[in-house]
């Protein structure tokens, strides 16, 4: 199966291409082994993130002066379906760092913000966390709850978070906090808060269908002191620093999307070619033929939004509408995909050694985090009828 793109719209460079090789050889010898025991007990990937860090995958698009690879957004894309292919855990953990991490930290941090997290965040030595949602505030983001009071050279920081990523194993957090709640979006702060803050509790992990190897938990502030320095940007600014993050991180999720989705062609057409039935392989049967070419067709589009969403940011274009797209689209290819590869390994496909039944629940949460498929719908709506 191809992993570029099969015209010339999108001629990848030599660098972007070496990026690629690199991810899908370090993906095939370092995170196959071990990915369904990962999975099954819910085991968090440390040498391996530890490993991706190494190789610079942890810090892609973070400027080299701050310890980063400085590559673009589509060696990020390419980067991310082939690590999502094997192991959409790792790929999570690494699209959390990357796109609403490092690059709202490098977008909008202070010099010695930068300096102090960034260089860390890249080597792998510290692992970072995004913290948005909330019990009553997933989707309408502006309803938050947790606040922020201001008390000066401070802030005190009480109120839960939930589902958030790396949850127990971040060492640095940003946190969407309301500090004037008569000011509503225009009232949030984006503050980063240590692991080790005294009131700062991180709960126990979630029990989830898919992406296992990634710990998702709660998170509860009870009077944690803030300092001022530990604001990104002006007062007011977090509602906006959070659309403007995930609206990059979509199309990491996206990405994610895709590879889960080209994962799942790539196992049908080995298995169809494998598998025999009624005395020839599978693939030379009508039926199956069909759906490895439905899959593959859609696959090759959602690498195309996929593209094009990461070309539109790094051209300084308006990316909201593309990455949105991007992500609506490759999260149902990713489940359509896999629940045809399971359909076509039959009860093998059933059976966790196979491997696709575990793609077919992590295809489902990217229809989910990092914006609902109803959420994109309002975002490209509103943009093509402005």
């Amino acid at each position: 199966m191809q992993t570029a793109t099969s015209s010339n719209i999108y001629q990848l460079s030599e660098e972007q291409l070496a990026v690629r090789d690199a991810a899908r050889d370090f993906a095939q010898s370092e995170l196959w082994a071990g990915v369904i025991e990962r999975d099954e007990h819910q085991k968090f990937p440390a040498e391996q993130i530890k490993k991706m860090a190494e190789l610079g995958f942890m810090g892609m698009m973070v400027s080299p002066e701050y310890g980063g690879s400085g590559l673009d957004t589509v060696s990020y894309v390419l980067a991310m379906e082939e690590i999502s292919k094997v192991d959409a855990s790792c790929s999570v953990i690494m699209s959390v760092n990357n796109s609403l991490v490092c690059w709202g930290l490098e977008k909008y941090g202070t010099e010695e913000q930068k300096q102090k997290y960034l260089p860390r965040l890249c080597s792998g030595e510290i692992i970072g966390a995004f913290a948005l949602s909330e019990p009553e505030a997933g989707s309408d983001a502006t309803s938050q709850r947790t606040t922020a009071e201001d008390m000066g050279d401070h802030y005190l920081l009480n109120g839960t978070k939930n589902w958030i990523t790396n949850g127990t194993t971040a060492s640095v957090y940003l946190v969407i906090a309301q500090t004037h709640p008569e000011l509503k979006s225009r009232g949030i702060n984006v503050l980063i808060v240590d692991k080790d803050m005294p009131g700062f509790i991180q709960g126990p992990k979630e029990n989830k269908l898919g992406i296992r190897g990634s710990d998702t938990c709660s998170l509860m502030f009870t009077d944690v002191k803030v300092p001022k320095e530990n604001r990104i940007g002006d007062d007011g600014f977090g509602f906006k620093f959070a659309m403007q993050v995930l609206a990059g991180g979509r199309i990491g999720i996206a990405s994610q999307a895709l590879g889960i989705a080209s994962g799942s062609l790539e196992l049908s057409l080995k298995y169809a070619k494998e598998r025999k039935a009624f005395g020839v392989p599978i693939a030379q049967h009508q039926a199956i033929q069909f759906k490895l070419a439905d899959m593959a067709t859609n696959v090759d589009a959602a690498r195309l939004l996929c593209l094009q969403a990461a070309a539109d940011k790094d051209n300084g274009a308006d990316y909201g509408k593309s990455g949105a797209m991007a992500k609506l689209f490759a999260s149902k290819v990713a489940m359509d995909s896999a629940v045809e590869a399971v359909q076509i390994h039959g009860g093998y496909g059933f059976v966790k050694e196979y491997h696709v039944e575990r793609f077919m629940r992590d295809a489902k949460i990217t229809q989910i985090y990092e914006g609902t498929s109803e959420i994109q719908k309002i975002v490209i709506s509103r943009d093509i009828l402005k």
